[in-house]
């Protein structure tokens, strides 16, 4: 790397700090936004009302339809034109949330329809409300099944922040194109732009993971968050000792 480029990058630092920082504020409101539609939308899917049933099907199917693009350009476009006026960082927040809320909303739907038969047969058996059935049994579960799906999601919808520098917001791939032009170079800017995009994802990916092996702990199946980070092996169970030490332990009762 010349020492041009080294200057160049060196004087672009604080910007391309305060984009990581508009890039990553996007990604995570609008995560979380689309968590709550995915949620809010896959349980209506389920349910035995045709009406609301209905309502989310054309909800999901719509911002599935059409493109992320033209949401974005009507919610900052179109709409103002009615008296409705929103500031672009909120108008990004609305778009990426809609559009990846709808998406989440099956993979919502479709991890719940994956736990086991027994389980729900449990719970009748139980004489559960199906409130209780659904946040004390089944969706712990599913919530673990839906994690790693949730996670390409979010990688999806860290990417496509990119758009937003149409609606004037100043984010990653904005001043990755200032880079390129300041300097002349495309592919040292667009190196730089690869190599962040990438340690922001992977550094979610290890947020989700994290996510992942608690969910699954929490409903007894693999090792707890602190279990996994300590990077040591549990020893393996003998079942025939196992089984010894329960009796013994019955025996003393």
């Amino acid at each position: 790397m010349s020492a041009d480029l080294l200057d160049a990058l060196q004087g672009a630092l604080p910007m391309l700090g305060s984009a990581v920082l508009v890039t990553v504020e996007l990604t995570i409101a609008g995560a979380l936004l689309a968590v709550v539609i995915a949620i809010a939308l896959g349980l209506m899917a389920r349910l035995h009302n045709i009406v609301l049933r209905g309502i989310s099907r054309v909800i999901i199917e719509f911002f599935r339809g059409t493109s992320l693009v033209v949401q974005l350009f009507w919610l900052f476009f179109v709409l103002p034109i009615f008296g409705v006026e929103w500031p672009p960082m909120l108008v990004g927040i609305l778009a990426l949330g809609l559009n990846f809320g709808a998406y989440g909303a099956e993979v919502v739907r479709g991890s719940i329809n994956s736990v086991p038969e027994g389980q729900w047969e449990a719970t009748t058996a139980l004489s559960m409300s199906p409130a209780q059935r659904m946040w004390r049994v089944i969706f712990p579960q599913a919530w673990a099944l839906m994690i790693p799906s949730l996670t390409n999601l979010l990688i999806q919808l860290l990417k496509a922040t990119a758009i937003v520098s149409f609606i004037t917001l100043a984010d990653l791939t904005h001043w990755i194109d200032k880079l390129r032009v300041g300097t002349g170079n495309t592919f040292f800017a667009y190196g730089i732009g690869l190599v962040l995009y990438f340690v922001v994802a992977y550094a979610l990916t290890l947020v989700m993971n994290a996510l992942e092996v608690h969910a699954k702990h929490k409903i007894g199946r693999g090792q707890s968050l602190r279990e996994a980070l300590s990077f040591r092996t549990r020893p393996p169970v003998d079942p025939v000792a196992a089984s010894v030490a329960d009796l013994d332990g019955e025996r003393t009762h």
